[in-house]
This record gives C-alpha cells, sequence and structure tokens, in this order.
C-alpha cells in the first residue's frame, strides 16, 4: 500500500513536471483551469501523507502502519536501562477496530495521515445499506450498514453525521454522541427500589435494550450515548 501511494505521488510530480516544461515553451497555450488542478493534486497529496519520526507519535494521531490506517489511542515514552528510547503507542484500526500495541523508536519513521472531515446528511435505509448525502456537494452515497456498526441503530431522519475520509473513501463515521429516543417498554418499579445504583431493563423505540434508573418508565424520553447505547439522563422537556 504505501508502494502504491508513493507510485502515485511521483506520477503526479512527473506529470506536474511535464506540464511546467510545456508551458515554459507554449506560454500562449497555458489555461489556468489545466495547469492549475495539476498543482492543487499534488500539493493534496504532500499535505495528506507526511513522515514523522516514531517519537513524535500523538494521541489523536493517524498513522499508516502495515498497510492499514491506525488511530493512537496512547503512548508513552520509555528509556530503559539499555538500548535506546522508544515510543510505547496503543494503535486502533480504523477500518475493523482491532487493536495493537507497538514499539516506535526514533530512527523509525511512519507516515501520518490527514483525514476529511465531511458532515453527511443520513437520509433512509436501503436493504443492507445506509444512504447519506454530502453537505456540501449533495452527492449521495450508500454505505453497508456494517460500515457504521451497532451505532447505526441510532441513526435518525437527516441526522448529521461527520465522515472521516482518505483519498476521497469513508474510513469512519461518527454520529452525534447523545440522541433522544422514548422508552416502549419498561419493567415496573420495584416496592423500596429508589437508590440510584440500581437499575432496571427497558427496550427504547427502535428495540435496543438498555439499563435505566427504577423511576423511568414507558413513554418517559431519555438521552442516549450513541458510542456505547448507555442511558445518560432523562430527556428535558
Amino acid at each position: 500500500m504505501k508502494l502504491k501511494k508513493r507510485t502515485r505521488k511521483t506520477v503526479l510530480r512527473l506529470q506536474l513536471s511535464t506540464n511546467i516544461a510545456f508551458f515554459l515553451k507554449n506560454p500562449q497555450q497555458l489555461v489556468a483551469g489545466f495547469f492549475i488542478p495539476t498543482i492543487m493534486q499534488y500539493l493534496e497529496s504532500v499535505r495528506a501523507i507526511m513522515k514523522i519520526s516514531g517519537n513524535e507519535i500523538r494521541p489523536g494521531n493517524i498513522i499508516e502502519y502495515q498497510g492499514k490506517l491506525w488511530t493512537a489511542v496512547k503512548t508513552e515514552h520509555t528509556q530503559p536501562g539499555k538500548g535506546g528510547a522508544y515510543m510505547q503507542v496503543e494503535l486502533k484500526c480504523l477500518t475493523d477496530g482491532t487493536k495493537l500495541n507497538e514499539r516506535f523508536r526514533s530512527a523509525e519513521s511512519v507516515e501520518r495521515v490527514h483525514l476529511d472531515q465531511i458532515p453527511f446528511q443520513y437520509l433512509y435505509a436501503e436493504g443492507n445499506d445506509l444512504v447519506f448525502m454530502d453537505q456540501t456537494t449533495f452527492e449521495q452515497i450508500n454505505l453497508a450498514r456494517s460500515f457504521v456498526g451497532d451505532a447505526a441503530a441510532y441513526l435518525q431522519d437527516n441526522m448529521i453525521v461527520e465522515l472521516c475520509m482518505y483519498e476521497g473513501r469513508p474510513i469512519s463515521a461518527r454520529l452525534p454522541d447523545t440522541v433522544v429516543l422514548t422508552i416502549t417498554e419498561a419493567d415496573p418499579v420495584v416496592k423500596g427500589q429508589t437508590a440510584t445504583s440500581s437499575f432496571k431493563p427497558a427496550v427504547l423505540e427502535n428495540g435496543v435494550r438498555i439499563m435505566v434508573p427504577p423511576h423511568i418508565e414507558s413513554g418517559t424520553k431519555v438521552v442516549v450515548r450513541t458510542a456505547d447505547g448507555t442511558y445518560v439522563e432523562r430527556a428535558k422537556d
């Protein structure tokens, strides 16, 4: 995958050099609409991929490693008694969620990747696909329900979802942190069960089961965290 990216950058660089040489010899043929996009393509490719040393990795950085895109979850600089210092990094794959713990030394370099975060509007479900619309271009894309994962259960009509894009390809989807949903089923309150630490099972309007405080009854609107489906609080009127 790294070889592919270097080839793409090399092709853009050669294309840019060829165009510059051509227009230097034929200035009358210079057309901004033809020449400028090539420059922008090259600059975009350089901006999207930047090498950093292993000890420069920080939490939140997106890097390309072993042919995949990873986000750095935790980093710890370690100076052992013998040998050189290294950065212990906990990585999480952006595509399949797998985790990896790796050591990176300062002499090693990795490719830090820039992701474009673009707001999309959720429109509707179509079979096993979910249809979203770019808020800027109004273009529609279909994503597999599995791409969004368990959070797909909390999608609501016209909800704005942030898609992380890499070279025009969706890498991950992020819903709003919380949503408001109605409880459709809830176990009755047990007499004497008033402690805030005790919860009971309930069912949300989207069919997802959730644990709620004893005082929450059927028909109550509650705030739910989309990342893990946990109860946050009773919705304010």
